[in-house]
């Protein structure tokens, strides 16, 4: 009896370990991009839900940064013109999402 319970909470303690780990990788909830017309703040966890694969917004993978290249390299389009027709573009084809400005850009 004493091996079972011992096996169980390993068993237990794994689970929650897994989950805390794949949780983890998933980056932050909520997301803020910093913007001369404002600040734009957006639901990572939401268009997780709605995009399931991460290439189609971090081709180079999940955790690089999008100002590091296209900021950064002038072979690369500049960050705002990809955020703008990625952001915009796919908002426009879902018909969904923020198309305006101001819907994006708080001050």
């Amino acid at each position: 009896m004493k091996k079972f319970t011992v096996l169980c909470l390993t068993i237990a303690l794994t689970s929650i370990l897994i989950t805390t780990v794949v949780a983890n990788q998933n980056g932050p909830a909520d997301i803020t991009l910093q913007a001369s017309m404002g600040d734009v703040s957006f639901d990572h966890a939401a268009h997780q839900q709605r995009i399931t694969d991460c290439a189609s917004c971090h081709h180079q993978g999940a955790a690089t940064g999008c100002h590091s290249c296209h900021d950064g390299n002038s072979d690369a389009p500049k960050a705002k013109k990809i955020f703008h027709d990625n952001c915009k573009g796919c908002h426009s084809t879902m018909k969904a999402g923020p198309v305006k400005c101001r819907d994006c850009h708080q001050k």
